[in-house]
């Protein structure tokens, strides 16, 4: 029962002894204030009294959401109304825990307005909800979501999915703070790994030629020609697998694609080009213009998962690193190569962040040494013409 000066300073740097799942630190000047550090790093205060001939220990709150000043503060009230006789001992609520309110609460919320909410569903199931799902919600720690967050790292996680989870986590702690459920969060604060895994491969001349032939070739000819429209029109793959025929415009060569389809969640037009132009008429008529673009073969419906279909006809093209979405990202750069304005690149690709677009600015490093070198070239004419 170590006694010491409760200070702000010895608040933030007491640790828990070694062999040992908490440690109390007793205040030299208030009798009954102590500091509780908890091995997980948690630290609490707690005033203990004496009524009817029992000790009580009252918990007056986490060191993250109290400071010194006001624990000790309410520790002489506490006592105070002890030595009156006034103190009364609160009625026992039972705590919301983390899982309660995650799906009482967070769920149904996210199901109406997110829609990756299944990867949120997945990420609590698999880790979140096993390391906090039975904990009072107000009882959880900055420390303990800080340790959680490092023990993702240490088994082998790449530090984007360990900040996944991080995220994942402050926005549910937000929310709950939105909802009054809580005053504070304790995930503020939690610095991310930040890992810049931004993944760019571009297919270039000769790997594109590789690539068309097995296209053109397949005999899973709707899968093939999924393919060729995402790489003739630089879309996402969510957006041409829900593609109606009613959201073509062969006339005037567009495809609306509808907000409800659309990652920025705001209606948009794609430009088709002859390749796309070519995809739609092997196609051949729709049956209805509510009809997808993409049928299977198989079952008659429209399609929903080609990937093993991908990742047969990319090693076939011996690209074997390239992912479907590379095949947006090569898009992009035939359009920079090309001469194109990253504005441009911008609108057809649907970015609503112009940063993003920014990333295929170093593909345009040929036209600009370019002009680079016509500058040199003026400059020697005229050095060596003096």
């Amino acid at each position: 029962m170590p006694v010491t000066r409760i200070t702000e300073r010895f608040c933030r740097t007491a640790a828990c002894e070694p062999g040992k799942s908490k440690v109390d630190y007793f205040d030299e000047r208030l009798k009954g204030y102590y500091l509780q550090v908890a091995k997980s790093g948690k630290r609490t205060f707690f005033q203990r009294i004496r009524k009817d001939g029992r000790t009580i220990t009252v918990r007056i709150g986490d060191a993250e959401l109290v400071s010194v000043r006001d624990a000790r503060t309410r520790a002489r009230e506490i006592k105070a109304q002890s030595l009156l006789g006034q103190w009364q001992e609160p009625v026992k609520q039972v705590m919301m825990t983390f899982a309660f309110f995650v799906s009482e609460y967070y769920l149904p919320y996210i199901k109406a307005r997110k829609r990756s909410w299944p990867t949120d569903v997945s990420l609590l199931d698999n880790r979140i909800l096993a390391a906090f799902g039975d904990l009072p919600l107000a009882e959880i720690s900055r420390a303990q979501i800080q340790a959680f967050h490092s023990e993702l790292r240490e088994g082998g996680l790449k530090p984007s999915t360990c900040d996944r989870h991080l995220v994942l986590i402050r926005y549910i702690f937000n929310l709950a703070v939105e909802w009054e459920q809580l005053e504070a969060t304790p995930a503020a604060r939690i610095k991310l790994f930040r890992e810049d895994n931004k993944c760019e491969r571009y297919l270039d001349e000769e790997e594109t030629h590789r690539l068309l032939r097995v296209l053109q070739a397949d005999s899973n000819r709707p899968v093939a020609l999924a393919l060729l429209f995402l790489l003739s029109t630089g879309a996402r793959r969510g957006e041409a697998l829900k593609a109606r025929w009613c959201d073509i415009d062969v006339a005037h060569r567009v495809w609306r694609i509808p907000a409800e389809n659309s990652k920025s969640k705001k209606p948009r037009a794609i430009p088709l080009n002859a390749s796309a132009l070519k995809v739609l008429q092997e196609l051949g008529a729709p049956k209805s213009p509510e009809q997808s673009l993409f049928i299977s073969n198989y079952n008659g419906r429209p399609l929903r998962c080609i990937t093993h279909a991908w990742f047969r006809m990319r090693e076939k093209a011996g690209l074997k690193d390239v992912r479907m979405h590379d095949l947006r990202h090569s898009f992009a750069s035939y359009l920079v190569n090309s001469g194109r304005s990253l504005y441009e690149v911008q609108q057809i690709l649907g970015h609503s962040d112009p940063s993003v677009t920014m990333r295929y600015a170093h593909l345009s490093s040929q036209a600009l040494q370019g002009a680079a070198d016509s500058a040199a070239t003026f400059i020697g004419e005229v050095s060596f013409t003096h």
